[in-house]
């Protein structure tokens, strides 16, 4: 058997700028993401880690660590500091769940690249807390507002295909909030208004507000009833929200 990937690339050409990723049926009938790159292909698997791998019988890398810690009868992750060698082997993790993150999205597989998006802020918790220096933080934390952004985009996308505009402006918001806090926490806060990748998330939630003619979501006038101690009116705003999740589900 030819161990080129001629077949694979046979007309699907390369195009600078554009993300190109495809779902494939691989040889054994299970399917796989296939990431067109400069020169070649990158290929990954749907579910458990990127390429393919356990890491000492785990589903991660970050699962391993993580049992690391309890295996050491450490109370919390804070009495634990990564070696370098972890180190390298977590930055191996964080870019495999970034390029299958991307391919979800371009893909509109929405849900899975929320799944990836999770872990990956879930990780960088865990180096936060355990890193060896702060270098290894910072290097890291300076990719949150990215990764909240795909997640953030992720949910609203998830919640228009369920016809829910009002949950995807609820999403909009708490994402807009969670990248706030990261440029607060590290004395940026006032580039937050600047940066390109809020910017582009107030842009949508103004969209949407006016396509849906949406003033207020019901989240919203509940924080507001709440605010101003009105909680007869937050009382009835929660049962509507009781009742519109009840039907959803």
């Amino acid at each position: 058997m030819g161990q080129d990937i001629d077949r694979a690339l046979s007309g699907w050409d390369f195009k600078p700028g554009m993300i190109q990723a495809r779902m494939v049926t691989s040889g054994d009938g299970r399917q796989v993401i296939q990431l067109r790159i400069d020169l070649g292909v990158l290929q990954m698997e749907v579910k458990g880690r990127p390429d393919g791998t356990r890491p000492s019988g785990f589903l991660t890398y970050f699962d391993y660590l993580r049992d690391l810690t309890r295996r050491q009868g450490l109370e919390s992750d804070d009495a634990f500091t990564m070696t370098e060698d972890q180190c390298i082997e977590a930055d191996r993790e964080f870019v495999q769940f970034y390029h299958r993150r991307v391919a979800f999205l371009t893909m509109n597989q929405f849900e899975r690249a929320i799944r990836d998006a999770d872990h990956t802020l879930a990780f960088m918790d865990f180096v936060k807390a355990n890193a060896p220096h702060q270098d290894y933080v910072t290097a890291h934390e300076q990719y949150r507002p990215f990764v909240l952004f795909h997640r953030t985009a992720a949910m609203v996308e998830t919640s228009l295909l369920k016809d829910t505009p009002e949950t995807a402006i609820d999403a909009i918001r708490d994402g807009l909030q969670r990248i706030k806090e990261v440029f607060i926490e590290y004395e940026q806060d006032e580039r937050y208004d600047k940066d390109p990748l809020v910017r582009e998330l107030k842009k949508k939630l103004k969209q949407l507000r006016k396509e849906h003619n949406v003033k207020l979501t019901l989240k919203e006038q509940l924080a507001k009833a709440v605010e101003k101690e009105d909680y007869e009116t937050a009382a009835r705003l929660r049962d509507e929200m009781k009742k519109r999740s009840e039907m959803k589900s």
